[in-house]
């Protein structure tokens, strides 16, 4: 599971996290610190301000309840045995978009940044999202973060749509960027 000092981040599922109590409120404190610091850093994670403890904590609730209904993915990335990343997926909930799901975060500390981490967790997820029957993947990036849309064009997914200067963050205005991944069209 976790163990010793690494160069590869080490990947665990929900299940993983939370099987034991101590590890899952370790989990939830360390996904507070990562998130408020990036959105400190102005990182494109969907708030302006720093979320609260409670918000990170009712949020990774939702997922874990969605994850052991069939509707989520969860995976977190370990480094040297500490938090750096975690990443999820939920299935839309309209009936006829059951089949899809949208890649909702990928929250990466920034000391950990360039170290394979956001990819480790994307592929992950990508796989989670085969396992259970997903056939389109979606997401959406602030126009700005360029580093995540490579990343996610180098996965295979593809640009279906953009909104010009539509994330308001202050007086800045950022494109929302809309990709796909037809997992479909893949073996």
């Amino acid at each position: 599971m976790i163990s010793g000092v690494t160069t590869e981040p080490a990947i665990l599922d929900a299940m993983e996290l939370t099987s034991d109590p101590e590890l899952e409120a370790r989990f939830a404190e360390s996904a507070h610190r990562i998130l408020a610091d990036l959105v400190s850093g102005g990182a494109a994670l969907g708030w302006v301000e720093p979320p609260s403890r409670d918000e990170v904590v009712d949020l990774l609730g939702h997922v874990v309840s969605a994850v052991r209904a069939g509707d989520a993915a969860l995976r977190a990335a370990y480094l040297d045995r500490r938090l750096v990343g975690f990443g999820y997926w939920l299935r839309y909930a309209r009936p006829t978009h059951r089949p899809h799901a949208d890649l909702e975060k990928i929250a990466v500390d920034a000391a950990a940044h360039g170290r394979g981490v956001g990819r480790a967790l994307t592929t992950a997820l990508i796989a989670d999202a085969r396992e259970a029957g997903i056939e389109v993947l979606t997401l959406d990036v602030r126009g700005d973060n360029t580093h995540a849309l490579h990343l996610y064009r180098s996965l295979g997914f593809s640009e279906y749509g953009r909104l010009p200067d539509f994330v308001a963050v202050g007086e800045h205005r950022y494109d929302k960027v809309f990709s796909m991944l037809d997992l479909r069209r893949q073996g």
